[in-house]
């Protein structure tokens, strides 16, 4: 049984959750105190969690799911669960519903806005997995799916969406869809052969490249906008720097010649980026409190 647990596990990628989880922390942090002036309550915080769980779970499993039959001929991921036998189409799918179960509880546990929401989070979580079936733009169908999190917490604690919570979602936005454009250069020969669609097979490695940079500097200019409509102070300001180092490194050491350390610009790279940005608005928000 635990071995069939890891296996679940690796096929969500459990440890990708280090992407979204800390922004739909920082989404209920912000949410709390522009809204309310407080910060959320345990309670809240442990639904989101719940909330989290269930959605990237879902989203995670249809995508294997959908995909099973192209990452089995893909030798990148023909080692998947799927592909590999290590479990069942039927499997999965218990899986997936339960997922999407933990999910609709935790919304409707929340407030109603939270439940009203949910037609949409599900279309993207399913949608996204078919987009790069006819569209390139699929990163940026993920990007909108991802930044779903911290949307999420922040409609989790404050029932409403306004300017500023828009502007945190089109930020992870473009950081998401920056971040999967480098990462789906590795699979560019492959795509094309397959005729699926992305920004490199489009473009071009060189291009696509270009196209993250840019997309990374939109996310700088969101953060930027974060700290002069909230009440983020310097706390915030020195993370954002850190962040900011993080994207020039990221994109440092990748290029169209060169794509060996593409895997340290991608999860390790970005999972401490979110870590960082979260702690340090969490430590500013709490200074100015306590």
């Amino acid at each position: 049984m635990f071995k069939k647990v890891g296996v679940f596990l690796q096929m969500i990628k459990f440890e990708h959750t280090v992407f979204a989880l800390p922004f739909a922390f920082m989404g209920a942090l912000l949410g709390s105190v522009v809204m309310f002036g407080q910060l959320p309550s345990w309670s809240q915080i442990g639904w989101i969690i719940i909330a989290m769980f269930g959605a990237r779970s879902a989203a995670m499993g249809l995508n294997r799911l959908i995909d099973r039959i192209s990452d089995a001929k893909n030798p990148r991921t023909a080692g998947r669960a799927i592909p590999a036998g290590l479990l069942k189409v039927g499997e999965v799918s218990v899986f997936i519903a339960i997922s999407f179960f933990l999910l609709f509880w935790a919304a409707f546990k929340l407030n109603p806005l939270s439940a009203q929401l949910l037609p949409i989070a599900v279309f993207l979580l399913v949608f996204y997995s078919f987009t790069k079936r006819f569209t390139w733009a699929c990163h940026l169908i993920l990007g909108l799916t991802i930044a779903l999190a911290p949307l999420g917490g922040w409609v989790a604690v404050t029932g409403n969406v306004d300017w500023t919570a828009m502007i945190f979602y089109f930020t992870i936005v473009f950081w998401t869809a920056g971040f999967d454009i480098i990462y789906s250069c590795q699979d560019v020969d492959f795509d094309a052969k397959e005729g699926l669609y992305s920004i490199p097979v489009r473009f071009g490695v060189a291009r696509a490249l270009d196209i993250a940079k840019v997309f990374h500097i939109l996310t700088g200019i969101g953060f930027v906008s974060l700290l002069f409509i909230t009440d983020l102070s310097w706390w915030y300001v020195a993370g954002m720097l850190i962040a900011y180092i993080i994207l020039f490194y990221e994109h440092h050491i990748v290029s169209p010649s060169d794509l060996s350390r593409l895997q340290t610009a991608f999860f390790t790279m970005n999972g401490v980026l979110s870590i960082v940005v979260f702690s340090f608005t969490l430590i500013d928000l709490v200074v100015q409190f306590y």
